[in-house]
């Protein structure tokens, strides 16, 4: 492919550096794993590393190089279905829960098809008229930070499962600052949330609208795994009355005793993270818990899950510690579109708008989101199940 490429007159060069600094940042959190890391599959829910690698090069080709790229010749017509997510409007797609079986192509042809794909939009970027392409390269290259979490997510839950209990990387965990938790009021009134319309957005994150809101309190700090200690030493997962009925029916049929990754042995209890398995520092915010046990948790303490609106409120008035950098935090609010909603037209509308149901809102950001991903507007969604994310809790009251 690099063969084609052309030289022509003034290209615009910044996109195509953020370009390669965003496809160099996914191959370097690939680079510690072995190939035999990067097949494995450990619940239907999380991918191959080697499928995360796969599918971020297929969004260019499907939706850029494809359409607009004359004579471009994909590697194989095979990854249109093998590495196609969701995305009905654009064909067929091979399993979600049977990705890990896909040994073939192997991890060097990935590699290959990455070259490959690379070489062909530094081509486009150079000689298509950028107007026809800015938008969706810049979501594309949010999409693939998105999967540079997803990465670090399925290959914790991954090593989680191997006996060995291997680390990803070596490395001290982050440890807490132990301030005490301060209560930021925030008074009612009417306010707009939703993003203003400067730099990249989400179509999920938008039209920006206005709520009203009644006066609350919000924590300054998330919550930190001792907070959670006394939670479980208090039998926070005997007591039914402080679950919802789901929560309730999943911590008897799933065994739920604690976070996803804790364990308590004979020395306390440990936790499995992306530096293996380590004592529980309760200094630090808590990580790796679902929607139910958040729920279940701020009604132990006397307090509630913060909507999304108030989250977002005192975000944007800079109030709040811990914001983005150290855990997704559960809102209440069920992920729904908001007022005016409109979902782009054809398979790239797939995105974000069909996944609005049965799934509840994350704000702020995790030590795995990439620097500059997040903002105060941004909805990230899991359903209320789900523990293998970096998900943890901020309180509300009032």
């Amino acid at each position: 492919m690099s063969s084609r490429l052309q030289r022509c007159e003034g290209p615009d060069l910044l996109p195509e550096r953020q370009y390669r600094a965003v496809r160099a940042a996914t191959e370097a959190l690939a680079a510690p794993l072995s190939s035999e890391d990067c097949q494995v599959q450990s619940m239907p829910d999380a991918s191959p590393v080697k499928w995360h690698l796969a599918h971020t090069s297929w969004f260019f080709e499907t939706f850029l190089l494809t359409p607009l790229l004359r004579g471009y010749r994909p590697v194989d017509p095979a990854y249109s279905v093998l590495f196609n997510s969701y995305y009905v409007g654009v064909g067929e797609r091979h399993p979600r829960g049977r990705r890990g079986l896909l040994t073939r192509p192997s991890l060097e042809d990935v590699y290959a098809y990455r070259r490959h794909v690379d070489a062909a939009m530094a081509e486009m970027m150079a000689c298509v008229p950028a107007a026809s392409w800015r938008n969706r390269v810049e979501l594309g290259l949010h999409h693939e930070q998105q999967h540079q979490e997803l990465i670090l997510m399925d290959i914790q839950h991954a090593l989680s499962c191997n006996p060995l209990q291997p680390a990803y990387r070596a490395g001290e965990a982050a440890h807490g600052d132990g301030a005490p938790t301060q209560w930021v009021g925030v008074p009612g009134g009417l306010y707009e949330i939703g993003h203003d319309g400067n730099g990249f957005a989400f179509d999920n994150e938008a039209p920006r609208h206005r709520v009203w809101l009644e006066r609350f309190e919000i924590a300054d700090r998330l919550v930190t795994a001792g907070d959670y200690l006394r939670f479980i030493e208090a039998g926070g997962y005997r007591s039914p009355q402080l679950w919802l009925s789901d929560g309730w029916a999943a911590v008897e049929a799933d065994g739920w005793a604690a976070p996803l990754y804790w364990r308590e042995g004979g020395d306390g209890w440990t936790c499995f993270s992306l530096e293996g398995r380590k004592p529980v520092d309760p200094s630090v915010p808590l990580l790796h818990v679902s929607y139910y046990e958040a729920d279940a948790f701020a009604r132990w303490a006397g307090c509630r899950l913060p909507t999304e609106a108030e989250w977002e409120v005192a975000a944007g008035q800079s109030r709040l510690r811990q914001c983005d950098d150290r855990a997704w935090q559960w809102t209440a609010s069920p992920y729904v579109a908001y007022p005016g909603y409109v979902p782009a037209t054809g398979a790239i509308g797939e995105y974000n708008g069909k996944f609005m149901v049965n799934q509840f809102v994350l704000r702020g950001g995790s030590p795995a989101t990439p620097p500059g991903h997040s903002r105060p507007s941004y909805r990230n969604f899991y359903p209320p199940s789900a523990r293998w994310a970096f998900s943890g809790i901020r309180l509300a009251r009032g």
